[in-house]
């Protein structure tokens, strides 16, 4: 009977942005974690802990960007803020909840 050890390691990154939406490149980042852990195989799970906030794996290039930025508002507009209910609470931040979901 063979066994294997599993290692795993965890970090955590903050971000903080100027404004309300933003597109981060974390791979530079993310692959000094990655030889930091010493894992040599297996995956790396990259999650965003912030309920309106999300990682996707994508060309960086501004074009695309821009596009995304189009299409997103386009699917789930930031503006009327009423017309969402989550917004009765007294946020206004329903559409980046539905913009995390695509």
């Amino acid at each position: 009977m063979v066994f294997h050890i599993m290692k795993s390691f965890t970090e955590y990154l903050t971000f903080n942005v100027k404004t309300r939406r933003a597109f981060l490149n974390i791979t530079p980042e993310i692959r000094k974690l990655v030889l930091k852990s010493k894992v040599q195989e297996g995956l790396c799970l990259v999650n965003a802990m912030h309920i309106s906030a999300s990682v996707f794996i994508n060309d960086d290039e501004n074009g695309l960007h821009q596009d995304f930025e189009k299409w997103l508002e386009s699917l789930a507009p930031h503006e009327p803020i009423n017309q969402y209910q989550h917004n009765n609470t007294g946020e206004d931040n329903a559409d980046a909840h539905l913009k995390r979901q695509i």
